[in-house]
């Protein structure tokens, strides 16, 4: 079983989430490795029928919010409204049957408008504030996508998030491309990861 990092104190998590309103992105970063055992703890309610890897990746996204709109003057815990975003991201993906569809292609027509215009599955996508991946899944933002990742990603990492994100057709998962690749699960989450945030902190550049 995957370990992760052991909870935050109280004071130390009330000192990084400090430090993360002021921007300190070390401070994030702890924040989001130290709650990943919460990730995995909500993850087991939804892992019967779906790849838990895909589900850890989608539960992160929600601790990511949960970290990046947690208000401390309210007098919660973050734990207590991050379990709260995590569980909303997984029954919005459970919901929608984006994971569970894997054969759907992101531009395969889906049906047609009133007016007989095609219409797939990209259009109809929509994006959270801070959900990078589906914001980045946006039509408008196709080309944009394109551009980065060849302009800031290497080979490997835009082949990566290419097969992970069905840019190339099917969605794949993290096992699936280590075996594909020759590599390990675990490498292919960090060059995933890695490329994720260069994309995101250019985003947030713009």
């Amino acid at each position: 079983m995957k370990s992760f990092p052991k909870p935050l104190s109280t004071k130390e998590e009330a000192e990084l989430v400090k430090r993360c309103k002021a921007g300190d992105k070390e401070a994030r970063d702890r924040l989001i490795e130290h709650n990943l055992r919460l990730v995995a703890h909500i993850v087991k309610k939804y892992s019967a029928n779906v790849d838990n890897d895909d589900l850890i990746s989608i539960g992160t996204i929600g601790l990511i919010k949960a970290i990046d709109t947690f208000d401390e003057g309210k007098g919660i815990r973050l734990a207590t409204y991050a379990s709260r975003c995590i569980d909303n991201e997984l029954l919005m993906m459970l919901r929608s049957g984006r994971k569970q569809a894997r054969e759907v292609y992101l531009y395969e027509s889906i049906g047609s408008d009133k007016e007989g215009n095609e219409i797939s599955l990209l259009d109809i996508i929509e994006a959270p504030d801070v959900d990078i991946i589906s914001d980045l899944e946006l039509k408008e933002n196709v080309i944009r996508l394109y551009q980065m990742m060849d302009t800031l990603l290497n080979e490997r990492e835009r082949e990566i998030i290419r097969m992970r994100y069905g840019l190339k057709g099917r969605e794949v998962t993290q096992r699936e491309l280590a075996k594909q690749l020759g590599i390990s699960r675990s490498y292919v989450s960090r060059i995933e990861k890695k490329a994720l945030a260069k994309l995101r902190n250019e985003l947030e550049r713009i």
